[in-house]
């Protein structure tokens, strides 16, 4: 006579296999995306600090540093790619508060070039009440990562940014 062993019980975590759907109709865009305005090497100069800033790369990457005339060597490179490779050069030392600064310096440079370029404001207005991501698949601080569970700061900034204009 066969012995009636009853199947193991089979429950799935729902939360498993759930899909984040506030990610589909996000607006996405990289950092490092020339033609983006919303990215941070777009071709927007602006002033801020009684200087010229030819992208909010620039300006980010050059306040890095205590050392002024490195400073201004990176606020002068040819163009955004060059000052994004001198701010993270490993032999330069970075000035002490930055991971506490660093997002409020991001925010001044990206607010900066928004409220200078009517370009780049109607962009992220246009973006309306959407989630804003930023793709860096390697950077989990600034961008959602590969596995898409990064902090995504540079897309807050930008839709703390939107709320600001907005509020007017």
């Amino acid at each position: 006579m066969p012995i009636n062993i009853p199947a193991p019980e089979r429950r799935h975590d729902a939360r498993m296999f759930e899909h984040d759907l506030t990610l589909e109709d996000a607006v996405r865009f990289s950092r490092f995306d020339t033609g983006s305005p919303l990215s941070t090497v777009s071709a927007h100069s602006f002033q801020l600090e009684d200087l010229i800033w030819a992208t909010a790369e620039h300006y980010f990457q050059a306040h890095k540093f205590i050392d002024r005339a490195y400073a201004e060597k990176v606020r002068n490179a040819p163009d955004a790619r060059r000052a994004y490779k001198l701010g993270n050069a490993w032999f330069k030392r970075r000035r002490a508060d930055w991971k506490q600064v660093r997002r409020t310096l991001m925010t001044r440079a990206m607010y900066s070039k928004c409220i200078q370029h009517e370009a780049v404001r109607r962009a992220l207005l246009d973006t309306g009440e959407r989630l804003i991501i930023e793709t860096s698949a390697y950077d989990h601080y600034w961008g959602i990562g590969r596995d898409q569970r990064g902090e995504n700061t540079l897309g807050k900034v930008l839709m703390d940014i939107r709320a600001k204009l907005l509020a007017g």
